[in-house]
């Protein structure tokens, strides 16, 4: 949502994961002069690019705030979007080509750390702006143990405006809101909900300023199902100075709630589709990984577009089953989707954690 800073801190080797991303594609057909695999040669032009994003923008291919900082970039940035036109020109880059205007808005909050660093990288890069911002959003996001690999189209159209404001969903606004701006933008409440999985790697820096960088989960450092658990966990007290716009009672000290989160996890238009990726993986990954693929071409004609999801680097997995944090189980659960049984989930032994800042 609007408020979130994506960051994180386990890091991976910048080698591993252009190996990694060339052995998926060995046997297709087109060599690179760089040496990688491709299955089409307009894509070669892109792993100099994805090389240089992971070395000086991502600090040697991390899952950092620079690549959580990414995705939330792509999200702002397609989301001003309708179905019904009147609106921006969707994932068109336009929140990074003018940048001045949409990092004024309300909802863009903190957004201009990661356009500053992009700024002169999009400069050398050749790419649109759309292109860049798509591109850094995936491959960022492989950075992160857990995530899916996502998709990548090249061949957007520089942006013609910015976007208008008020088309970001904020952690103030009502469910009915706030579903009502997605299906505008042509997503079902599933979508929406299937989005949210980055909150599983996100932080808050602007919701409470006196403490930046507040993760939305306990663990902020993969790309699980965890913030689904924790979301739905009763809440006990606020992490900062006190409550704020857009939050509500966290369970544990030092992490935030987001009131939209609280809202989207009980209502009964959502609470199912949320309730469902707990514990649930590959689901997740499958839903999160669909939702983005279609909020990446938004506006955009695709058939004009190149698949060049080939460069975007493998992702490690994340294997283990998400658990409680310690002193904490089922009976604290305010469920709000009773046809669906709750997966066996342990309980991480120990006193309750506070959750360090990201």
């Amino acid at each position: 949502m609007a408020f979130a800073r994506l960051s994180a801190f386990i890091t991976l080797a910048l080698g591993a994961t252009l190996v990694s991303a060339a052995a998926t594609t060995a046997s297709k057909g087109v060599v690179c002069p760089t040496g990688q695999r491709t299955a089409n040669a307009a894509c070669c032009a892109l792993f100099p690019i994805v090389d240089t994003l992971q070395q000086q923008l991502f600090d040697g291919a991390e899952c950092g705030e620079e690549a959580h900082s990414a995705l939330r970039l792509s999200f702002h940035d397609a989301i001003g979007f309708s179905i019904h036109g009147g609106k921006g020109g969707g994932a068109d880059g336009s929140i990074l080509a003018f940048n001045t205007t949409e990092n004024a808005f309300h909802a863009n909050g903190g957004i201009d750390d990661i356009t500053d660093g992009q700024w002169p990288l999009f400069l050398q890069s050749g790419l649109s702006a759309g292109d860049f911002v798509h591109l850094a959003a995936a491959v960022g996001t492989a950075n992160c143990p857990g995530a899916p690999r996502l998709k990548f189209f090249m061949g957007r159209p520089a942006p013609k405006a910015p976007a208008p404001d008020l088309t970001v969903p904020e952690p103030t606004d009502s469910v009915t809101a706030i579903l009502k701006r997605f299906a505008d933008a042509g997503f079902s409440p599933q979508e929406a909900v299937a989005l949210l999985a980055s909150h599983t790697i996100a932080a808050a820096d602007v919701v409470d300023p006196s403490i930046p960088g507040t993760p939305f989960d306990s663990t902020p450092g993969t790309f699980d199902s965890q913030v689904f658990l924790e979301v739905l966990l009763k809440g006990k007290l606020f992490p900062g100075a006190g409550e704020q716009p857009g939050e509500v009672l966290s369970p544990l000290a030092g992490e935030m709630r987001l009131q939209s989160d609280f809202a989207l996890a009980r209502d009964p238009r959502t609470a199912c589709f949320w309730q469902e990726m707990i514990d649930n993986q590959a689901h997740m990954q499958n839903e999160f990984k669909n939702a983005m693929a279609k909020l990446q071409v938004l506006g955009q004609d695709t058939r004009k577009l190149i698949d060049c999801s080939d460069v975007v680097p493998v992702p490690q997995p994340f294997t283990d089953n998400i658990k409680f944090p310690a002193t904490f189980s089922k009976k604290d659960l305010e469920l709000a989707c009773p046809r669906l049984p709750l997966p066996n989930i342990a309980t991480v032994a120990g006193p309750a954690p506070t959750v360090a800042p990201v």
